[in-house]
């Protein structure tokens, strides 16, 4: 077998797939019994799962952290010939549950239903996690047809987008830069993601003149005065944005919230006490950006809706723009050729809605991708991921790993 040879490689990974897949849903199991909620963010025991499994399968591991609660796992492979720098990129940390009354699985454990795993973080992102652990075991394994090295890197501290997991590695580890970079996030429905939204917070406040409630007169109160900022900013949602040149030519029936701006408040405080009339009041907005809308651009976007309020003030506390990977780029077509081999399947491209890790590759320069086993636009109330899809995500891993470093 060589790596001219895409017939016998195919094969070669299906076969691999077939074989992993009772290990990779037991793996699955092991993730999620393995609780890592963000905030506070505490990895270790899932990282202890993820060093385990790569251990076993024969592969370096070792852990990293700026704080003891939360260690990265990285694993190196070598083919020990010159070529590409490949990341392969996951998160260990999860989103909360919520109200965990209104789940009908148990949070913590695997539950396999009607061709469904469920269980915390499957959809984002221990299934993705599951499946790559076993891609990269399949390269360890296949060193002899591809030139170059792959770095696993499962990171701590995503969720949030804090600095205690990528961050910290882009930081003070240039080597971790690449020259490709897959990442486990999906964009739902079985799309690839090229691109995604940036990122904008802001911090919104209103004050008032103090006094008695009794003495409060309409619209002057500080709350009174936010509530308008508010929804006058609220009418952003949805708010068109064309795509840059370079992605809508490649673009087949994008969806609408692919291409608008999404404004939250996420955060609304104000006033002391009842009896008394608010003299401060603040929200936190969450705007996340299409490509084609910069940070600058949205922010005066919601300093223009809000102008005519009185003593309402507008601050940013963090954002970047969108950032995108050219949909003719050599790790998108690795992909491309990885799915119509192994599945028939023509890819689709995505913006991916929420931030993940990719986006701090691509601010590098770094040509990233961004595809998981997560089903639907995000995760939520009895997360799952479809079971053949966590099994078909080990041999797309796989062979557009070896379609990239092969050349």
């Amino acid at each position: 077998m060589t790596v001219s040879d895409p017939s016998a490689m195919t094969q070669r990974v299906q076969a691999f797939q077939r074989d992993i897949s009772q290990e990779v849903s037991a793996r699955c199991a092991d993730l999620v019994a393995a609780p890592s909620v963000n905030p506070p963010g505490d990895t270790r025991e899932m990282a202890e799962v993820v060093r385990t499994a790569l251990v076993t399968a024969g592969l370096p591991a070792r852990l990293e952290r700026t704080v003891p609660s939360m260690p990265s796992v990285i694993s190196a492979i070598d083919s020990l010939r010159p070529g590409p720098h490949l990341i392969l990129n996951v998160h260990l940390d999860t989103m909360p549950p919520g109200d965990e009354s209104l789940w009908t699985v148990p949070v913590w454990q695997l539950t396999r239903r009607d061709g469904r795993l469920y269980g915390l973080g499957m959809g984002n992102m221990k299934g993705a996690v599951a499946a790559m652990i076993s891609a990269v075991e399949l390269l360890h394994q296949t060193r002899d047809l591809w030139r170059g090295r792959v770095t696993f890197l499962a990171v701590s501290d995503e969720v949030v987008f804090g600095d205690n997991g990528a961050a910290h590695l882009l930081r003070t580890h240039p080597d971790l830069y690449g020259d490709g970079l897959i990442c486990g996030e999906g964009a739902g429905f079985t799309r690839l993601a090229v691109a995604e939204k940036g990122v904008l917070w802001l911090r919104m406040s209103a004050t008032g003149q103090p006094g008695h409630s009794s003495a409060v007169q309409a619209g002057v109160s500080a709350v009174s005065r936010l509530s308008r900022a508010l929804v006058a900013v609220d009418e952003l949602n949805s708010h068109p944005c064309p795509l840059p040149e370079e992605l809508s030519r490649h673009w087949t029936g994008t969806e609408g919230r692919e291409v608008s701006l999404s404004v939250n408040a996420g955060t609304v405080t104000g006033g002391t006490f009842v009896g008394q009339i608010a003299t401060e009041a603040h929200a936190e907005l969450d705007l996340r950006l299409p490509p084609g809308l910069s940070a600058d651009e949205a922010e005066a976007l919601v300093r223009e809706r809000t102008r005519g309020i009185p003593q309402v003030t507008v601050g940013r506390i963090k954002g970047w723009d969108a950032n995108w990977t050219d949909p003719e780029a050599l790790i998108t077509r690795a992909w491309t050729k990885a799915a119509r081999e192994l599945h028939g399947r023509e890819t689709t491209l995505a913006v991916r809605l929420p931030a993940s890790d990719a986006s701090r590759w691509r601010q590098r320069g770094v040509p990233s991708l961004c595809y998981g086993p997560q089903p639907t636009w995000s995760a939520g109330v009895d997360d799952y991921a479809e079971e053949a899809e966590v099994h078909n995500c080990v041999g797309l891993y796989a062979l557009a790993a070896l379609n990239f470093l092969g050349g």
